[in-house]
């Protein structure tokens, strides 16, 4: 899936209305919202039905400040003609370049802290915003994706500069040969289907389509007729849907007569008749294996059991393709996993396989796996485990209503909301009979896609379902109790420390309590230990990473399989591990489940068991992962940067390894040294927990205490300070072969301390540089005016306590673009030095980021994770509200002057990693 979203235009009104008259419409009136009678309500979710034809989903949720507002058009790569493949995800980006109310939509989004976004997959495309709460926010947001569901410009002039950062997109997913192998399979597996084409599309196509192409897609299909929208979130609903009337009932239905009428998809993908292959040879440096089978649409009754039995053999640690293919060290990992879309769909397996491995014996070793369960059938445990892991995910969903409102999105493409519900039930319902009868039905090798053609005797076709009625299946359905609501919690700093409560351990560890009613009585825990000292950890770093790797594969009293069955029983999900320096970790749970999973994650961090299967596992993974990044631009550009912006001895454990001296400390090391690490270092010295979320303080704090109260410290702490390099500019390129996509890194070091009198104006300027959503001074110019990538952006930090922070920047572009970025970028920041910004462009930008510091709050997970840096660093939120009121008092010249005494382009190092030599004969590209 990709996941996308662009700038403004500045088209006329005039041009957008006369391309609006091209399509007919039918008589229509303004909607009152007194006159809406639900038309389907589940689980705190109702569905009013506008005139227009627009479905409209309320989900009130007041346990955080935040609303999201999700649209969903049921268009996607599926209804693709021949030379449109691409388009709906390049309307997607054009959709982001303005409308006449809302010429400049990264700029509003920005100002309101909105965290936004769109994706396009076969079936749908969407786009949301999350914001903090208020009417004011959800008036705006309504207008807008109101607006621009008629009204975008889609002109020829952002189409042009647009289409080059889509091309930059494809060239980024060229990078991976695992997605590659993806579309050359699905592609093989399809033979007519619009399923075995990439979302993304064709790059001739994307590259030459007409904008009148473009235009008459996009007024075909973004219709009310043809869309859902969801607002979920702290909403009154009755405002709310006043609000929606007010902004959509105004819009015409169209009329679907003619070359309007959007018709039912009526290409079916014949049975397979045989098993089909496909090979892709490029440069990297792992090999991959991938399977495909056909199976039923989303919405078929037998969908969940085809779920179960892709996780029963695909999970990890307990599925059959990892025991007989990463235990047995053939493969470095291995899955499993479905696509549960509108039509028949995709079951996929694959494997990754070290360079020097037999990728043939692991395709056979993977083909009698599979097929094994047709002769050693699914068991019921195996049933039973899965069933648990995913009902757990549906529960963790509901919890936050933001992730509720985008999971919608993709239920509605498969035709109705309620199948999430529907779907939920019948995966409760799943027997072992059900999983075993579809592995029967479909995992049979002549419905296979991976390698050679082989010619079949007597061919065993799977003959795959069509989709029901949907109407029929949820018109009489009524669902579960909805979730627990939680509270209307205010955000801000001052009520975030007067809601907290902190206490010491016996042994020096802080506890940091955070009592809160939450959707769903969902709960947060956060752990956080610090090890060693500078002497102390010289030479250890790799043991001290194997150390903390090695907490989740066992405990003297649970294997690691059954530390995860315990997270899958406590509704939980979560993990614990750490570096050389710091053990950190954590968990998300439920109410009634937080303290039997505060002991288990005392018991992970206290009791490992260091397994040697384990560790020989976990030693095997970490060489192929190191080996698969040996040739990626992204990660070799990262390593350049670090080492040459902050240069540690060998011995420290701060020093940054090559990738070669990470496989050489990885093959070395052993588990005598990765178990002397722990006894030597491992304890709660200036460590903290913390818990945010729906909870009893009196009933947790006795649990805390026996958990975590008598852990000893083997070993005192002294913080290693991070140093500051005054390190020279440079410029360092580096070639990876056969890359379409590049990297792009700068840096400069600065004196800066968090508390410095120049840090607020420092981090707001670093916010207008490269922060915000795509109206940054270098997102404008680079992706929004030149086109020259996808992903652009950088910021300026400062640290707590040292006296180190960081200008950076980074971009992604193809290689013969290189030194048109570099000049953008240059240019841009002299731009910032010789002029300065603007009064408007600050007052905007502060707006932008105060917002956005709120919404952060209002997550729990993040909340958990600052007050837990907070106990670290001795620190309270009044910390946050002293910089927030520094922000808003700022002036353009302390601004201004703060930028011209801390930025220099002559101390900026440069990094580029591309496949530059490649790519000497291909023109740059030209506005």
């Amino acid at each position: 899936m990709s996941t996308r979203a662009t700038l403004p235009p500045g088209v006329s009104r005039l041009l957008t209305a006369l391309a609006f008259l091209s399509l007919p419409v039918t008589a229509w009136g303004q909607q009152s919202a007194a006159d809406l009678e639900p038309v389907a309500s589940v689980e705190g979710i109702t569905e009013y039905d506008l005139s227009n034809g627009l479905r409209v989903l309320l989900f009130p949720d007041h346990s955080k400040p935040q609303m999201t507002v999700n649209i969903t058009y049921l268009v996607g790569s599926r209804m693709e003609s021949y030379g449109e493949t691409g388009m709906a995800h390049l309307l997607e980006h054009l959709m982001f370049k303005g409308s006449p109310k809302h010429r400049d939509i990264s700029q509003e989004l920005t100002e309101r802290g909105a965290q936004p976004n769109g994706s396009t997959w076969y079936d749908r495309t969407n786009y949301f915003e999350t914001f903090p709460a208020s009417e004011d926010n959800l008036t705006w947001a309504l207008d807008l994706e109101s607006d621009r569901m008629v009204n975008s410009f889609i002109a020829k002039k952002d189409l042009e500069s647009e289409m080059t950062v889509v091309r930059n997109e494809m060239e980024a997913g060229e990078n991976s040969p695992p997605r590659i192998l993806s579309e050359r399979v699905l592609s093989t597996a399809y033979l007519w289907h619009n399923y075995g084409n990439s979302t993304i599309g064709d790059r001739a196509d994307v590259e030459l389509v007409p904008i009148e192409r473009l235009q008459a897609f996009y007024h075909k299909y973004y219709q009310p007729d043809n869309a859902v929208l969801v607002v979920a979130g702290d909403i009154d609903p009755q405002k709310a849907l006043e609000l929606v009337v007010q902004k959509f009932g105004a819009i015409p239905r169209p009329d679907r007569t003619g070359a309007n009428h959007i018709y039912p998809t009526y290409t079916t993908e014949p049975t397979q008749d045989g098993e089909r292959t496909v090979t892709l040879r490029r440069v990297g440096d792992v090999q991959y294996i991938m399977e495909a089978y056909h199976i039923p649409p989303g919405s078929d009754p037998d969908f969940p059991a085809v779920d179960v039995l892709a996780y029963a053999l695909g999970n990890t640690p307990s599925g059959r393709l990892y025991k007989a293919l990463v235990e047995t060290k053939l493969a470095a990992s291995a899955s499993a996993s479905t696509y549960q879309l509108k039509e028949a769909g995709p079951f996929l397996t694959s494997a990754q396989v070290p360079k020097e491995g037999d990728l043939q014996q692991v395709r056979q070793v993977m083909d009698q796996t599979v097929q094994g369960v047709l002769t050693k059938p699914v068991t019921d445990e195996e049933v039973q485990r899965a069933k648990t892991a995913m009902l757990k995910q549906f529960d963790l969903i509901f919890n936050n209503s933001m992730y509720v409102a985008l999971q919608l999105s993709e239920w509605a493409s498969m035709g109705d909301w309620r199948l999430m519900f529907l779907y939920r039930d019948r995966l409760g319902a799943v027997t072992t009979a059900d999983v075993n009868r579809v592995a029967h039905e479909y995992l049979k090798p002549s419905n296979r896609t991976v390698g050679l053609f082989i010619p079949t005797e007597k061919p065993d076709r799977a003959v795959v379902a069509t989709t029901e009625n949907v109407d029929s299946m949820v018109a009489s359905y009524k669902g579960k109790e909805a979730v627990a609501a939680g509270e209307a919690f205010d955000p801000s700093p001052a009520n975030v420390d007067a809601r907290t409560t902190t206490f010491t351990l016996p042994n020096g560890m802080k506890v940091g309590l955070l009592p809160k009613k939450t959707r769903g009585n969902a709960v947060v825990v956060r752990l956080r230990t610090s090890l060693g000292d500078a002497q102390s950890l010289q030479g250890r770093s790799t043991a001290g990473e194997f150390a903390g790797s090695m907490l989740m594969r066992g405990t003297t009293k649970h294997t690691r399989q059954q530390i995860q069955d315990e997270l899958d029983r406590l509704k939980a999900s979560g993990s614990m591990g750490g570096i050389a320096t710091q053990g950190s970790g954590g968990l998300t749970t439920v109410r009634e489940s937080l303290p039997d999973a505060i002991r288990l994650l005392a018991e992970i961090a206290r009791m490992p068991s260091f397994p040697d299967s384990e560790f020989q596992t976990l030693k095997a993974q970490q060489i192929a992962r190191y080996q698969s990044v040996k040739s990626e631009p992204g990660m070799l550009a990262q390593i350049a940067l670090q080492r040459r912006m902050d240069p540690w001895p060998k011995e420290s454990p701060r020093y940054h390894e090559t990738i070669d001296e990470s496989i050489a400390a990885t093959e070395a090391v052993t588990l005598d040294q990765v178990k002397a690490f722990y006894r030597d270092f491992w304890g709660p010295q200036r460590g903290n927990l913390v818990v945010v979320g729906d909870f009893d303080p009196a009933e947790i704090r006795p649990v805390i205490e026996a958990a975590f109260g008598d852990w000893k410290s083997p070993h005192a702490y002294h913080r290693i300070p991070t140093a500051f390099h005054d390190v020279p500019a440079d410029s360092i390129q580096i070639e990876t072969p056969d890359k379409a996509n590049a990297y792009f890194f700068a840096q400069q070091n600065l004196k800066l301390k968090d508390t410095d009198a120049d840090y607020p104006a420092m981090a707001l300027a670093g916010y207008m540089i490269g922060g915000g959503f795509l109206n940054s001074r270098l997102a404008s110019r680079i992706r929004q005016t030149d086109g020259l990538s996808y992903g652009v952006g950088g910021g300026i930090s400062g640290h707590p306590v040292d006296p180190v922070g960081q200008f950076v920047a980074y971009a992604i572009y193809a290689p013969q673009n290189a030194g048109k970025l570099v000049a953008d970028f240059r240019e841009e920041i002299q731009k910032v030095l010789d002029s300065g910004f603007t009064a408007e462009e600050i007052e905007a930008a502060k707006t932008g980021w105060l917002e956005t510091q709120q919404l952060q709050r209002s997550q729990d997970a993040m909340l958990a994770s600052q007050i837990s840096s907070d106990l670290y660093f001795d620190r309270t939120f009044k910390h946050d509200a002293d910089l927030e009121q520094k922000v808003k008092n700022l002036t353009p010249a302390q601004i201004n002057a703060a930028v011209r005494k801390y930025l220099d382009l002559s101390k900026t190092t440069i990094v580029l990693a591309g496949d530059f030599a490649g790519a000497e004969g291909k023109a740059p590209i030209k506005k």
